[in-house]
């Protein structure tokens, strides 16, 4: 049901996006497989974002996506127009694309809000139909390791190296930045410091700027503090 859920979401997007499309001439079929063109895009922008280290691979991303799609939308504008005329176009005389389809406001502004609303969506759903999640698996010490979710207790970043510590006073040593294990963890797991990642179902108290798993203290910090208290509902507090 989750699963078709959120392939709704992106077919009655792309429908919206079409709609859109069809003010600039194109027919609603033909928009419609011009507004498919956003799907690659919007799941690159969903899925890798979270994963991107600093500004210099940022800028490097949104170019590629852009640069990606300005090259999708020429491909199906071309078909669509050879379609229209029912012979084939010659390959060096491509058809100009409307104008706003090389704009690269529109469409970061599509990419974003499709992406965004995705992401929205499927944490909705997460909430109300909460879902087994899959085992972790990762590298420590040059081993592969395989937790389910609930066996990690919280992740600790310390410089360059990450510690996973996990249920029976297991440590596992890894090289993932907390940044991505914060996106794969999520929304199972909550940021309450630069370098703790905490279970939720892990957190037995919360007492001011101090959090609790079992009998083990750790910081909360005032960035993170009002997420805590949002997030983490029901818990003791003085």
């Amino acid at each position: 049901m989750k699963r078709f859920l959120i392939i709704s979401y992106w077919v009655v997007s792309i429908l919206l996006v079409a709609v859109v499309l069809t003010s600039i001439g194109y027919r609603f079929l033909e928009a419609l497989f011009i507004g498919s063109m956003f799907l690659p895009g919007a799941l690159a922008a969903k899925y890798f974002f979270p994963k991107v280290r600093g500004v210099k691979d940022t800028v490097f991303l949104v170019l590629g996506i852009l640069m990606a799609e300005i090259l999708l939308f020429l491909i199906a504008h071309y078909l669509i127009l050879t379609y229209r005329e029912n012979l084939p176009l010659p390959m060096w005389d491509w058809p100009d694309l409307p104008q706003i389809l090389t704009n690269p406001v529109f469409i970061a502004l599509i990419l974003t809000t499709l992406a965004a609303g995705s992401y929205f969506f499927e944490s909705w759903l997460d909430r109300k139909r909460p879902t087994r999640p899959a085992p972790i698996t990762f590298t420590s010490d040059r081993k592969p390791v395989t937790l389910p979710l609930e066996e990690i207790l919280y992740v600790e970043s310390n410089d360059d190296i990450t510690t996973v510590i996990a249920t029976g006073g297991r440590r596992f040593r890894n090289k993932t930045p907390i940044s991505q294990w914060d996106a794969i963890l999520k929304p199972h797991f909550i940021r309450i410091h630069r370098s703790y990642l905490v279970n939720k179902t892990a957190i037995t108290r919360v007492d001011g700027d101090l959090l609790y798993v079992d009998d083990i203290e750790l910081p909360v910090s005032r960035k993170y503090k009002d997420a805590v208290v949002n997030e983490i509902p029901g818990q003791g507090r003085e």
